[in-house]
């Protein structure tokens, strides 16, 4: 039959099956397919029941692999995989909310965080931003109709420790759910649901993915958040694509490895940069005068991230000096990867924030936000404190 077919039909269908034995391979394959074959509208019945794979939307090898590692780390008992982070915290907040629910939140957040949940209001959503460290606060300012308290274990760009066992304790005596964003501290430092949360999210795009080139989130809770978010999910369409899903489960493989060696060269980091006159602040756990140091040192196993920041002075010219002197050291809308890099925060996460906000949270014009790569520690320090030498001039 095949040679019956015009040149123009065997192009369309030739090699489209693998008719060898190809059972259990090593490495995952990856399944850049948009749907897979039913054989009838029974065999098609038979996939919906089993939860098995019709259209890449609603569900794909890589992106189930992935969330079953995810799963396993953040000691969930189901989650899911997004296309990158904000599109976990949107989908995950989408579907736990509605019009005239109140959204508790810690005022240290990622910006685009705190963009979306204002966006909310002008859907019925309101959202308190309050300074979780300060628990008192955070109980005072609970609602009738608050939904969920959401964090960051470690905020960014302001590295504050969220006191997760507490605050879950809080939020579930007032019928709340604990949303925590864990991207910072990875599930290498803490596994927020085995300290009461009900939800953690990931941006895999950084340190669980680790190389800066692919893009993913994540969402891990209970079966049945999971099943309200992933009907929203495939809704939205936020739903990551296999190849993005296999290059995060692959960079996982080695997250241990690598996590371990990046904390410990920014407690290395963290540590020579208080000794240097152009800095006047680093905001570190590993560090005494670190506000949660204890928190951080009873909560976190292995180590205290590798995420840090300091105050540096407001001068825009000497920041743009010192920017351009660095080597190793690189410029970088992102975090988490194996190299060294840093951000402006009041530039770049936090742009365009009224400054009463800005001061409200901390962020000066001076901070200075550094995700600790792999590099040998003397040389990144070396590194840093020769294009700190611009503010000697």
């Amino acid at each position: 039959m095949v040679n019956s077919l015009s040149r123009s039909t065997q192009i369309v269908h030739q090699g489209s099956a693998i008719h060898e034995r190809a059972s259990d391979p090593e490495s995952l394959p990856i399944y850049l397919t948009t749907a897979f074959h039913p054989q009838d509208l029974d065999d098609l019945e038979d996939i919906y029941r089993e939860k098995g794979y019709a259209y890449i939307r609603s569900r794909n090898p890589n992106r189930n692999a992935l969330a079953e590692l995810v799963n396993c780390l953040e000691k969930g008992e189901r989650s899911i995989i997004c296309n990158c982070g904000m599109a976990a915290i949107s989908t995950l907040i989408l579907s736990l909310v509605h019009s005239g629910d109140h959204i508790l939140a810690d005022q240290t957040l990622y910006g685009e965080s705190i963009d979306l949940l204002e966006k909310l209001d002008g859907f019925g959503i309101a959202t308190t931003f309050v300074d979780m460290s300060d628990l008192a606060v955070v109980e005072q300012s609970i609602q009738d109709n608050t939904k969920i308290l959401y964090t960051e274990t470690i905020s960014n760009p302001m590295i504050a420790v969220a006191d997760i066992d507490s605050l879950a304790s809080i939020a579930h005596k007032h019928q709340a759910k604990l949303v925590v964003d864990n991207t910072f501290a990875t599930s290498l430092l803490i596994a927020p649901i085995d300290h009461g949360a009900d939800v953690t999210i990931n941006s895999l795009t950084k340190f669980a993915n680790g190389h800066s080139d692919a893009s993913a989130g994540s969402i891990t809770s209970t079966n049945e958040i999971i099943e309200q978010a992933y009907r929203l999910q495939v809704l939205l369409g936020t739903t990551a694509d296999p190849f993005d899903a296999w290059i995060v489960q692959r960079g996982m493989r080695t997250m241990d490895l690598r996590v371990r060696a990046q904390m410990d060269n920014a407690t290395k980091v963290a540590a020579a940069l208080q000794s240097h006159p152009a800095v006047s602040k680093v905001y570190h756990p590993s560090l005494l005068e670190h506000p949660q140091h204890e928190l951080a040192t009873k909560e976190f196993t292995n180590g205290y991230g590798a995420m840090l920041s300091f105050e540096i002075p407001e001068d825009r010219d000497k920041i743009n000096a010192f920017l351009r002197h660095l080597n190793i050291v690189h410029y970088a809308m992102t975090l988490g990867g194996y190299r060294t890099t840093l951000q402006h925060p009041m530039t770049s996460s936090h742009y365009g924030f009224p400054q009463e906000e800005l001061d409200k949270i901390g962020i000066t014009f001076g901070l200075i936000r550094l995700s600790v790569g792999m590099e040998n520690s003397d040389d990144i320090i070396r590194d840093l404190f020769d294009a700190l030498s611009v503010f000697d001039e």
